[in-house]
């Protein structure tokens, strides 16, 4: 699965969520796979993922997954109870355009980097690093289960 992506570009996308929650608290997952499988959408996927990733186990609920169907076209954001009540749908939606403005132009890695990077601004401003923060989620790419 990870032939997604080359291990150059796997590597600069968690060089980014490292270097995001470097400056939080919050915890940033991205989920990357090829098809949506059997179920309807990418929401549906997306939360199949939070649930498995324990992304609802973190201390101050403020996780942040990014999933991505890549033929199927499909993009969703979930953000935990923590975070989501401070930014609200509009910023996820926000997020999400400026993630598929890239994918329209080629630009698959850049538009991940810069979704991450907008997450990580937020989750900065509402969830600030701490001295005793500890990475609660890998910063991996996790590569879905779909075939």
């Amino acid at each position: 699965m990870s032939a997604i992506l080359t291990e150059d570009e796997q590597n600069r996308i968690t060089q980014t969520i490292s270097l995001a929650e470097n400056k939080t608290s919050g915890e940033i997952r991205l989920v990357i796979e090829r098809r949506i499988g059997k179920v309807e959408n990418g929401l549906e996927r997306a939360l199949f993922y939070f649930e498995k990733l324990k992304m609802h186990n973190t201390r101050q609920r403020n996780a942040v997954l990014i999933y991505v169907a890549l033929e199927d076209k499909q993009l969703s954001i979930l953000g935990d109870s923590g975070i989501h009540q401070k930014v609200g749908e509009s910023f996820w939606d926000s997020t999400k355009e400026i993630i598929i403005n890239n994918f329209k132009n080629n630009k698959i890695v850049e538009g991940l980097i810069e979704g991450i990077n907008q997450v990580g601004e937020k989750l900065k401003l509402f969830f600030p690093y701490q001295q005793n923060d500890i990475n609660e989620l890998p910063d991996e790419i996790y590569f879905g289960e779909s075939k």
